[in-house]
């Protein structure tokens, strides 16, 4: 058995501002939540009725450049890979494949857009306005977990903030996963986390539950056949450098779109179409 677990920042309790990631103090307490909460997953493994089965697990260390997670967390238990850096293929889910069993969502938020959604943006804050799979809107979890689909890998567990299990809720897909609520955004950037005691609890509740023998597997999200990616840049000038894309269609002063029969190219397409954009800024 093996476990494929995307971790990013937005979503864990303690963050509520992108200026927190600044060298000095602010940093280093970034990090500080994002390897503590991802050693209370390892632990959750560690406690969980499936544990003797599983033989890998990859953490995808998905936060701006891959450069928050210590190598010191493979110490926890040598069944760990650990992904970090970037520029990189399938940017938040690199080295996915059909051996893999269960995806976690770690750290993660809703789409942007989203009322009281904590640093709320989708892929990236600066370039996209907004983003649409088949006319759905899109939030990271959900574009992610079409890429497990791919697989036939079910996403079973989600940590973050409130927005996002609202939307998923809201939109009906990922709502079978099992979630914990880390904290709950007042503003953009401002939000009340829960305790830490709380948190951690529910952390390894939920992992315990998805490795259970008794547990339900939920529904795999997927898309096939011809898939309709559409995005609304932030300004004309980064909709001029995305149209370079050979695929890609302008559709109004904003916004471009690009239709494939294969979603990893979709996927890639996201962060190829960001990163052209950022040229126009």
């Amino acid at each position: 058995m093996k476990i494929y677990i995307s971790l990013d920042m937005e979503g864990i309790a303690g963050t509520y501002n992108w200026n927190q990631e600044r060298t000095g103090y602010g940093r280093e307490e970034v990090v500080k939540n994002m390897q503590e909460q991802m050693e209370w997953i390892i632990q959750a493994i560690h406690e969980s009725e499936k544990n003797s089965q599983i033989t890998k697990i990859t953490i995808a260390d998905s936060h701006s450049g891959g450069d928050n997670l210590t190598y010191k967390i493979t110490e926890l238990d040598s069944r760990i890979n650990l992904i970090s850096g970037g520029p990189r293929v399938k940017y938040m889910m690199p080295g996915l494949d059909d051996t893999y069993d269960q995806i976690f969502f770690v750290g993660y938020h809703s789409g942007i857009g989203n009322i009281n959604g904590a640093m709320d943006h989708t892929y990236s804050g600066s370039c996209i306005h907004n983003i649409w799979i088949d006319d759905i809107p899109m939030n990271e979890g959900i574009i992610n977990a079409y890429y497990g689909g791919y697989f036939n890998i079910p996403t079973t567990v989600i940590t973050g903030d409130k927005a996002l299990r609202e939307e998923l809720k809201r939109l009906k897909i990922l709502d079978d996963s099992l979630f914990v609520e880390t904290k709950e955004a007042v503003g953009r950037f401002a939000s009340a986390s829960y305790s830490k005691d709380k948190v951690k609890r529910d952390t390894f509740e939920k992992v315990k539950e998805a490795l259970s023998d008794s547990f339900k597997l939920p529904k795999i999200n997927k898309k096939e056949k011809d898939i309709t990616l559409k995005i609304e840049l932030a300004y004309t000038s980064m909709a001029d450098c995305a149209e370079l894309i050979p695929s890609a269609k302008r559709i109004d002063g904003r916004t471009v779109e690009i239709v494939h029969s294969d979603y990893g190219v979709i996927l890639d397409s996201i962060m190829a179409i960001v990163l052209l954009a950022q040229g126009g800024k």
